[in-house]
């Protein structure tokens, strides 16, 4: 398939038929994640791999109650390490190189996702606090995105994009 094809057939997914992902294939989504790139290649992701129902429904309510998720094999749980970032740049590296670096680790993930045959959704509607005190994760680790993934069992239509030409501007805006 070709790359812009196999992009454009990505959906997000958020029906799960609820089987198991085999933890090599789980592996292969985390190591495309770990190789996008990075300001200073400093690398500030972390990820926190959730199998346990009991999380998974817990990370639902704190994500604005979408328990679609629980049917999910894993729930990724993306942060970003602020400090590995920070202390090279400074507040643009806590508020934007980190973000940037991570948001690019679950572009990774989601397509490598989409060519294993699974389904996935980029989740970033929940409540920090919560997933933080969930998941125990330190006060220098920022949750960034939940990523429900799964077998997936829906095959949504398309959803429209704005025409390029309305976005792509030369030289100046």
């Amino acid at each position: 398939m070709e790359l812009l094809e196999a992009i454009k057939s990505r959906r997000s997914i958020r029906r799960f038929t609820g089987e198991e992902i085999p933890d090599e294939d789980l592996k292969t989504i985390l190591n495309a994640a770990i190789r996008a790139p990075s300001a200073g290649n400093l690398q500030p992701w972390e990820f926190i791999v959730v199998k346990n129902k009991e999380t998974k429904k817990k990370l639902a309510r704190a994500a604005l109650g979408q328990t679609w998720m629980i049917k999910a094999h894993v729930i990724v749980v993306v942060c970003a390490n602020i400090p590995r970032t920070a202390r090279y740049y400074g507040e643009r590296g806590k508020t934007l190189y980190c973000i940037q670096d991570t948001a690019a680790a679950i572009q990774n993930m989601l397509l490598t996702v989409h060519a294993l045959g699974y389904g996935a959704c980029w989740v970033g509607a929940f409540s920090e606090r919560e997933v933080k005190e969930i998941l125990e994760i330190p006060e220098h680790v920022r949750p960034v995105a939940l990523i429900p993934i799964g077998k997936p069992k829906e095959n949504p239509p398309p959803r429209p994009r704005i025409p390029l030409e309305k976005v792509l501007h030369f030289e100046k805006y």
